[in-house]
């Protein structure tokens, strides 16, 4: 069944301000690391041990799409705990991420994100990919941050629009100055040490693939990658956040830079940089 033609024109930032308001509320009912760390039992349909927070994020913003959807707008979700849920349309497709770095969240630690994007399938028969993202919103709950993005209409941070981004740097050599890097398990690592080492002076690994990927949108970083495949529902927002900002976006295992399908499959390393040159560079990494 088609959406109706109110589905992108529905209210998602305010939907998803609610929901960040309402998971800031979920946080201060779990403030240590012990209440966190409690798990549900079950696992989630992206195939991790599903958490008590995470349970309770997730409700909090389907709350938001059920009220979206009582006024009018249909949709489909694609989210980390529930999987893919039927709002009465398969050309909108909304990623959800309740809590992107959701280690970080039980460890105590300050950078987590809620992660959401709506896509459309501008009216064909394929599946919507990165390339069909309209809105993406990522809250960092660290600093308080709020990262939004509209297709075709440019970036902003905190209500500010991200105009004129500064250049990416680099040293003498030639090398980029500092990147983010996340799927940084040491056996991912390892491999990849003497091409980063040639190609890139500092790294920093925040923990969610959402945040890292922000960094780049007003160059406080000079490039992103992950080292393993992404999945959607972490990357969905933070990819449309920083293209809107002119950078450039590779998922390096599809022949269109922007192929990645919006499923909950980990398909593909995410690669993210101002200039072609430094995409270039980050790509051998992963390749």
């Amino acid at each position: 069944m088609p959406s109706t033609p109110t589905a992108l024109g529905a209210d998602w930032l305010g939907a998803c301000r609610a929901a960040a308001r309402g998971l800031s509320e979920v946080l201060a009912e779990h403030p240590t690391s012990r209440e966190r760390v409690i798990e549900t039992g079950t696992r989630g349909e992206g195939g991790d041990r599903t958490l008590v927070i995470d349970q309770q994020a997730e409700d909090v913003v389907f709350a938001q799409l059920d009220a979206l959807h009582a006024a009018g707008a249909r949709f489909t979700a694609v989210s980390e705990e529930r999987g893919v849920v039927d709002y009465g349309a398969d050309d909108v497709r909304v990623l959800i991420d309740p809590i992107d770095g959701s280690l970080n969240a039980k460890r105590g630690m300050s950078h987590f994100a809620l992660s959401i994007a709506v896509a459309d399938a501008h009216g064909c028969a394929a599946d919507p990919t990165m390339a069909d993202v309209a809105f993406g919103f990522v809250f960092d709950f660290g600093p308080g941050e709020e990262w939004t993005a509209r297709r075709g209409e440019g970036a902003w941070l905190n209500g500010r629009r991200i105009d004129a981004p500064p250049p990416e740097r680099r040293l003498d050599d030639g090398r980029l100055e500092m990147i983010a890097i996340e799927s940084s398990a040491p056996r991912w690592m390892a491999p990849a040490m003497d091409d980063l080492t040639a190609n890139v002076y500092r790294v920093r690994a925040i923990g969610s693939i959402a945040i890292s990927l922000c960094q780049l949108a007003p160059t406080r970083v000079d490039g992103m990658l992950t080292l393993w495949r992404t999945r959607a529902v972490d990357v969905a927002a933070a990819q449309l956040i920083v293209r809107e900002t002119g950078a450039l976006v590779d998922f390096t295992a599809f022949d269109e830079p922007l192929g990645a399908p919006l499923d909950l499959e980990p398909h593909s390393p995410v690669v993210a940089a101002r200039t072609p040159e430094a995409l270039a560079q980050l790509r051998c990494i992963v390749a």
